[in-house]
């Protein structure tokens, strides 16, 4: 297959005004899916955006694009990744378009496409759109331009989506949760959810101001949802990140739940209700912990490359239905096409009450391994990891660790980082062995 030369593992990502995010690009970008999409289906495409400044910016170049291609637009405004989805499908839309960088800081920002039933956009539809791009911008002719218009009820339809995914037999009253929306695309969404099913919400991360998002709250940075859930004595805390297609919790004593445990509550509810369809698909950086628990419970367990695309390619390979990564992006496909922190939630919530259980006592059966991850940052076409040094440094380490362990050292695929993974027993050894091969990349980079 021909390399992608814009496309990423999540679409197009970077610094805005600089590289492939650049206003210029993201006109010529809307032209080029434009005019691959219009040649079948609705010619309608959905637009939406996290709280970036920068959206405003890249809504409208989108928009001019599509337009002059012949598709009409959609705006939906702030809304989260799997809302854009979801709404996708139920407009019947030919695509969804997503302006976000999920959890990156303000100055980054990212576009990436849904298809119409809600899923990634295919690699071949990419290579496509990437072909177009080398080609210079034509406009249709006056009277085939697109038009654009607002979605005014977006919020409230998705809302309704996400509390139909919460059994109707129960109710969270009585609940107290903290909920945590990183200034991002869920602040008008996720605490009118979980009040309109019954719980008590505290909502910080809740007002942003077009650069505050995930700064210091959300899913990537938990020390305040931490702060929180003790000082108001609530039951639990729910964090999402910039784009709310990824979660993490908190439980009642201050304690953080990943990703894997998420999906071990998911797994278990859902093997004591008879409805588990095969196994859970984790990924390369999925605790061992996870393994190991679900191999008590008989349930596979599989792990696919890092990225929830590749999580997905698997559970459509092994038709199976639950699979995640433990920075939190839960997939379940009884209950949609991509990764949504708010829905995760609910299901999460939903097996509490249907065990009666706090959310400590479902993830006590499953022990959590040390793991400690250090993010190295590197510039140019140089690859630390073809280092001698490197390889080295990880051959000594997993030597050291023995069959009680894991390395695990990659490229992220939407940020300029090497990611130093380390898993064993004990966690100031595992914080000495990530640290000593970070210290080789550093050298290599």
């Amino acid at each position: 297959m021909k390399t992608r030369q814009f496309f990423g593992t999540d679409g197009i990502r970077g610094k805005v005004g600089s590289g492939k995010m650049t206003p210029e690009l993201a006109l010529k970008l809307g032209w080029a899916a434009g005019r691959v999409l219009s040649r079948t289906g609705t010619k309608k495409v959905i637009i939406g955006k996290d709280t970036r400044i920068s959206g405003y910016l890249f809504e409208s170049a989108l928009e001019a694009g599509l337009s002059a291609a012949g598709l009409n637009v959609l705006l939906l405004g702030p809304m989260p990744t799997p809302a854009v989805a979801y709404l996708t499908r139920t407009f019947r839309a030919e695509a969804g378009v997503v302006i976000s960088a999920s959890h990156n800081p303000y100055y980054d920002n990212g576009i990436k496409f849904f298809s119409t039933d809600g899923s990634k956009l295919d690699d071949a539809i990419e290579l496509e759109i990437e072909a177009e791009l080398e080609k210079p911008l034509i406009c249709v002719e006056s009277h085939l331009l697109g038009k654009a218009r607002r979605i005014d009820d977006a919020a409230g339809r998705y809302i309704e989506y996400c509390k139909g995914n919460f059994p109707a037999e129960h109710t969270l009253t009585g609940l107290k949760i903290v909920v945590d929306c990183a200034h991002g695309a869920t602040y008008h969404i996720a605490p009118s959810v979980f009040r309109e099913l019954g719980a008590e919400v505290v909502a910080i991360g809740d007002k942003p101001d077009g650069m505050n998002i995930n700064d210091k709250v959300g899913a990537t940075s938990m020390a305040k949802i931490c702060e929180t859930v003790l000082a108001e004595n609530a039951d639990l805390g729910i964090a999402l990140d910039g784009d709310g297609d990824r979660i993490m919790m908190v439980n009642r004593r201050g304690e953080v739940i990943d990703g894997d445990q998420i999906l071990y509550i998911l797994a278990v509810d859902a093997q004591k209700r008879g409805v588990l369809k095969g196994g859970v698909v984790g990924t390369l950086m999925s605790n061992l912990g996870l393994d190991l628990a679900l191999q008590e419970l008989d349930i596979p367990f599989v792990r696919s490359n890092v990225g929830d695309r590749y999580v997905m390619e698997l559970l459509k390979q092994r038709e199976w239905r639950i699979g995640g990564e433990n920075s939190g992006h839960i997939l379940n496909l009884d209950h949609g096409t991509t990764g949504d922190g708010i829905i995760a939630g609910i299901l999460v919530l939903a097996a509490m009450r249907r065990q009666d259980a706090s959310l400590e006592s479902l993830t006590e059966p499953m022990k959590m391994l040390p793991q400690v991850l250090v993010n190295v940052r590197f510039e140019g076409s140089n690859n630390p990891l073809n280092s001698d040094a490197v390889k080295s440094a990880q051959a000594y380490v997993e030597q050291q660790l023995g069959a009680r362990g894991r390395v695990l050292l990659r490229k992220s695929g939407t940020e300029p980082l090497i990611r130093v993974m380390v898993e064993g027993d004990e966690h100031d050894q595992v914080l000495a062995f990530a640290n000593k091969i970070a210290d080789a990349v550093k050298l290599a980079c």
